[in-house]
């Protein structure tokens, strides 16, 4: 399990990274148009990724920006969101490259911002999560982009694989 979730945190950054640069070719208009995504935009939903793998972080390391809304939005232009995006897909590949065994089998406790009543229960499952909302939403900004009339991305993990992935081959 170890390498398989290192093995999805380099995945993670590369699929950002292929996002974030498609995202880069948009207007402001267009990427702040309402698509119908959860949450609206393409910027929104990009935010939203930020503002939760933040949480997630911080409950896994105690460490970290703290937010207080899974909708909150502290990035005013796309660069601060770019900038905070390759930040956290960072800290994610590095935290990930320093987890054991041990850990990933144990437990850790945490309070959820939407239901204030802490949870204790496998760090496996919820790092799981973590990569799964990623690519959950990813498909959204994909939808988005694709409405928005720009090429569609190729995001799947044997491209990743393929490309720059070939040690987990």
């Amino acid at each position: 399990m170890l390498q398989h979730f290192q093995m999805f945190a380099a995945y993670n950054q590369w699929a950002n990274r292929n996002l974030y640069s498609a995202a880069r070719e948009l207007t402001p208009d267009e990427l702040n148009a309402d698509r119908g995504a959860f949450f609206g935009s393409l910027f929104s939903t990009l935010t939203h990724l930020v503002v939760t793998d933040r949480i997630w972080l911080r409950r896994f390391t105690g460490a970290g920006p703290q937010h207080s809304t899974l909708d909150e939005k502290p990035f005013m232009t796309f660069a601060e969101l770019s900038g905070a995006r390759q930040e956290e897909d960072r800290r994610i590949i590095d935290w990930c490259d320093g987890l054991t065994k041990e850990q990933i089998g144990g437990d850790f406790t945490y309070t959820p911002i939407t239901n204030p009543t802490p949870i204790t229960q496998r760090l496996r499952p919820a790092l799981a999560h973590l990569f799964n909302h990623q690519t959950h939403h990813r498909g959204q900004a994909h939808a988005t982009l694709t409405a928005l009339g720009k090429p569609s991305l190729s995001l799947d993990l044997i491209y990743f694989l393929r490309q720059e992935g070939q040690q987990w081959l």
